[in-house]
């Protein structure tokens, strides 16, 4: 019987792969093929549709990499073929294995409207069905020649990942373009057989449905004539009815399908390629909206709709219509699926403005889920952001990628750090390209792990970035199953159905607390470190914008520049995307990334600088402005005042046994002769910071070359095999006070440089590091230690709108998982009436260790900013060049002190010719309350919106004082819209986020 089974099995594999499949189209012809290359970048449809041609056959190479060719198909449809369905079947050069991953095409008819798109499992184009015979073909291609550069095994470094190094070998040879009769009967059995095939699979051995199916499909292929499979396909598919006829348990698992192309706005194509992606895709899923009438589509990611719009606005007409009858529908409520780790608060909040807003007003929608399958982790503060955005319900798959431990449910309520819950799906498919496999059906049913409270996931279908979305195969194979013995049940369903059916049946699922960490990708945390650089910086710029162009508005009648802020903040956040920010694309999207970070901070300077001189006013002064959310140097938050007097106070002295020795009144620090921290003392407490015999700012090297995914990975086992760099080639003292003294460090090591500067400064409590790196190492992972004399079972790490709290002991799997974290401006370790904070203009990865001395029995927590490393894949050069990081040492720092420094890191003081003080457009009476944006308000109205948070993870009771004349209050959401009264006197939870909004009459804020 078993033997029986196997022959069985294996025959069906074959016939389906040498007979039946070929028969689909039985009769074909060649199309007449025609060429011409681009010679760079992609030009205008109207611009390649003109372009004269070459004549081209199949087999020819073609293709530099990154190049646009456009072909022209031509030919008749014979008259043989009358009554008969006819497609064009063109086949670029497919790699059938790589969809998304490769060459790719766009179909246009002769006046330029776009037909569909063309990948590896999605080649054929419907010419007329059916046919009269004689019939005109005329087709051009847009195709895109990107060069596969995802091989998995193995990473090899590769020069294809830019532009500039990748030459201009052709990439591609031309296969089959055809024009061809389709037999969908034929089709119908492959795809019958298929979907019973795969079941059959999966099904127990000895139970009767599995047998049932298999003699079935003996029959089916006992009819099936192998030199006449088109004339015998009916008679084969009927001996298959009944099987497949044969209904669901009714305690079947539910599976809500949702059409679904995952496309990375940048990965391993740069920017300008995915706006082709889309247009391609989006061709495709509106053609299938067409065709199948049950079939739903949805899209998330407002700046894909946007990208369209602009650049294929034939295509994005389409998508319009479709959305308009409910078919395609607007997902996730974000400008792109961004990193959510590292993003900062405001810049979180503005994902969901911007990409609420833009769904709002392009398509009268708004929709409840944020979509974001492919993220690496989420932060702590993320379920708050959402439910301030107006949603209520997440949708992620990646957590299922976690390396070490198992997250135990597909179906919860994930709290935030403020206590927010949000409906959170994980979709037991593990995939976000669902391809309606059998097996990918029956693992979601086994896999799904609330069985007996609910039944019911989501699966998200169709191939991805590029790779053409869901294809008619799948809808076929999603309709057999939509009642199927021995099946989980599928039907095509929107994210919103799924959701409310999911929060009827599970209407108390179990709670997770906290991050939800991804326990794999934790090196994206520092791959790349000029992007990441450059996202931080172009957020704090944006905070001062937005902050004085308000306060110039209100107080000088200067008009606000809406447009560039919207544009701004769009860019930004278009570069937080999951693989932009992360470090985790090729160098060609860093390498333009860089060059738009250096242009928005040129911009968002001469911005605030115009609203600065409105404000300063007249005079030989200087006017200090201070953007940071505290008081700082007698200069309030969120205002300016002539600069006053510079403090003094600060010395710097050699040590007898070498290096110096910085004193401030505040701290004394001792720096060694091999240019180390070696003492930091904190004054007022007579407490050392640092443990008994360690150094700090130690700069430490390790190997790193993790199992799989270069730039993404970084392995536990680095830590096996570390270099202290502790060799110097110079020390001095390069600032001797009385207003700073500072003491710079130079040392060599590999084929790289770094020199670290230590510094403090008069009136300040906190240590300051400079350090630049000239790094030219590769395979290598570079971190900075500070060996704290504190013990403490648990760290603070910032995150958006607070901070949660990570473990720092390895007591099981899931805190060992943690080996590297990310923060954002700071950590802050704590004893009871103490403590120290390690702040950060713009790193985020570190970790945090504990270990006793066995000398002393003291602990020892040490704390390690992560710096660069030197992935090859995808980019072969990462990070090489000069870095200039900054960070601080905060001794006797209670969190507040850690906020407060974490910010003021980022805003330095703004020295502005002048001689005006301006008062703050908000002021506060709690330091605990941060806030985090004065702006106007989007509509143009004038009004003044204003972002607070509180801090500390306390209790708050604030007032909020305008420094303007207003006519009412509103508190509102994300999207500045109402959402009850306001008022200037707030009680609020820990963390809890408030944005409130005043309404100014004659603010002057029209648009600049």
């Amino acid at each position: 019987m078993h033997d029986d089974r196997n022959l069985v099995e294996s025959r069906l594999k074959r016939v389906l792969e040498e007979r039946i499949r070929p028969a689909v189209y039985p009769e074909s012809v060649p199309l007449e093929v025609s060429i011409w290359t681009a010679p760079d970048e992609p030009v205008p449809v109207a611009e390649g549709l003109a372009a004269p041609r070459t004549p081209i056959a199949a087999g020819a190479q073609w293709g530099a990499p990154w190049g646009t060719s456009w072909l022209t198909v031509s030919g008749t449809v014979p008259d043989a073929w009358a009554g008969r369905t006819v497609e064009a079947l063109i086949d670029l050069g497919f790699d059938a294995n790589m969809p998304g991953f490769q060459c790719e095409g766009l179909v246009y008819r002769p006046d330029g409207t776009p037909v569909k798109g063309l990948n590896p499992r999605n080649q054929w184009v419907r010419i007329v069905a059916p046919a009269v015979g004689g019939e005109e073909v005329l087709l051009h291609v847009e195709a895109a020649s990107n060069p596969v550069i995802l091989d998995y095994h193995p990473f090899l470094p590769t020069g294809l990942g830019d532009k500039e190094t990748a030459g201009d070998r052709p990439q591609y040879r031309l296969e089959r373009i055809d024009l061809a009769v389709f037999d969908e009967t034929v089709w119908q059995l492959v795809v019958d057989l298929e979907v019973l095939g795969e079941l059959m699979a999966e099904l127990p051995v000895e139970g009767a449905r599995r047998w049932e199916i298999l003699r079935a499909v003996e029959r089916a292929l006992d009819v099936v004539d192998l030199q006449d499979v088109n004339g015998t396909a009916a008679a084969a598919r009927r001996e298959l009815e009944a099987v497949l006829a044969s209904p669901a348990e009714p305690s079947a698992h539910l599976i809500s399908a949702v059409g679904h192309a995952h496309i990375d706005s940048a990965w391993l194509w740069p920017l300008r390629e995915t706006v082709r992606k889309v247009a391609r895709t989006t061709a495709n899923m509106t053609a299938l909206l067409e065709d199948e009438p049950d079939f739903v589509f949805t899209m998330s990611q407002a700046q894909q709709y946007a990208w369209i719009k602009e650049h294929r606005p034939e295509v994005y007409a389409r998508v319009k219509k479709a959305v308009a009858e409910g078919r395609f529908v607007p997902a996730g409520g974000m400008w792109v699926e961004s990193d959510t780790n590292m993003p900062g608060s405001e810049a979180m909040a503005r994902q969901f403005v911007h990409g609420k807003r833009f769904f709002l007003e392009e398509f009268g929608i708004e929709n409840e889920e944020a979509w974001l399958p492919d993220t690496f982790g989420f932060a702590g503060g993320l379920p708050q952001i959402i439910k301030a955005a107006g949603s209520t319900r997440l949708l992620t798959q990646k957590i299922s990628w976690s390396q070490v431990n198992t997250f135990p449910h597909h179906t919860f309520l994930w709290e935030g750090i403020d206590g927010t819950r949000i409906f959170t799906h994980f979709p037991p498919v593990d995939t976000y390209n669902c391809s309606m496999q059998g097996k990918e059906i029956a693992h979601a049913a086994r896999n799904f792990k609330d069985k007996g409270r609910a039944r019911c996931s989501l699966a998200p279908t169709g191939w991805g970035d590029g790779g053409g979305g869901t294809t008619r195969e799948m809808v076929a194979k999603a309709a057999r199953l939509r009642n199927l013995e021995g099946s989980a049940r599928v039907r095509w369903e929107r994210p919103a159905e799924f959701f409310a059916k999911a929060e009827r049946e599970y209407p108390d699922p179990p709670v997770w607390t906290g991050e939800l960490y991804l326990e794999l990708h934790r090196a994206t945390l520092t791959s790349q470190a000029r992007t990441k650089q450059g996202n931080r910086a172009s957020e704090n710029l944006l905070r001062e914008a937005e902050l004085w162009c308000a306060t110039a508005a209100v107080r000088a009648r200067l008009p606000y520049p809406y447009e560039e802020l919207d544009r701004i903040w769009k860019t930004v956040l278009l570069h937080q995307f999951h693989d932009i920010l992360p470090g985790s694309s090729i160098a060609w999207v860093h390498r333009e990334a860089e060059r738009t970070y250096a242009a928005v901070a040129e911009e968002l300077a001469a911005i605030t600088a115009r609203a600065q001189r409105a404000l300063a006013g007249e005079g030989d002064g200087t006017v200090v402005f201070n953007a940071a959310p505290h008081e700082r140097g007698g200069v309030p938050a969120g205002g300016a005042r002539p600069a006053p007097p510079a403090a003094g106070g600060c010395t710097v002295e050699a040590r007898p046994d070498g290096g110096h020795l910085l004193d401030n009144g505040l701290l004394q620090v001792a720096v060694d002769a091999r240019g180390l921290v070696v003492s930091v003392l904190d004054s007022a407490s007579g407490r050392e910071a640092l443990a008994p015999g360690a150094a700090a700012n130690l700069l430490q090297i390790h190997p790193d070359f993790p199992t799989m995914w270069d730039a993404w990975d970084v392995d536990s086992f680095y830590r096996n095999t570390v270099t202290d760099l502790t060799a110097l080639d110079s020390l001095e003292v390069s600032a001797s006070g009385p207003e700073a003294v500072a003491v710079r460090a130079t040392r060599t090591f590999g084929s790289s440089r770094a020199v670290q500067t230590v510094t403090l400064t008069a009136g300040s409590g906190r240590l300051d590091l400079d350090t630049e790196v000239d790094w030219h190492e590769t395979e290598k992972f570079l971190k900075a230690a500070f060996p704290l004399d504190v013990r403490t079972d648990r760290y603070a790490a910032e995150t958006q709108f607070g901070h949660l709290y990570r473990p720092t002991h390895t007591n099981t799997s899931w805190e060992t998982a943690k080996f590297e974290a990310c923060n954002h401006r700071f950590v802050h370790l704590e004893e009871p009436g103490w403590g120290v904070a390690l702040v950060t203009a713009s790193t985020y990865g570190h970790d945090v260790t504990r270990t006793v001395r066995p000398e002393d029995g003291g602990t020892t927590t040490t704390v390690r900013v992560s710096l660069l490393r030197a992935p090859r894949f995808p980019d072969p050069h990462t990070d090489q060049g000069l870095h200039r990081f900054r960070h601080a040492l905060v001794p006797g720092a209670d969190v507040g002190a850690a906020v407060r420094e974490g910010y003021r890191i980022g805003l330095p003081e703004r020295r502005v010719p002048g001689a005006a003080e301006v008062a703050p457009l908000i002021t506060l009476d709690d330091d605990a309350v941060v806030v985090s944006a004065v702006k106007l308000a989007d509509d143009r109205s004038g009004d003044v919106v204003v972002r607070l948070y509180e801090s500390c993870g306390g209790r708050a009771r604030v007032r909020v004082a305008p420094g303007f004349e207003y006519a009412r209050v509103d508190r509102c959401d994300l999207l500045e819209r109402p959402t009850g009264e306001g008022a200037t006197e707030l009680r609020l939870r820990p963390f809890e986020l408030v944005t409130l909004r005043f309404a100014v009459e004659g603010s002057g804020g029209e648009p600049g």
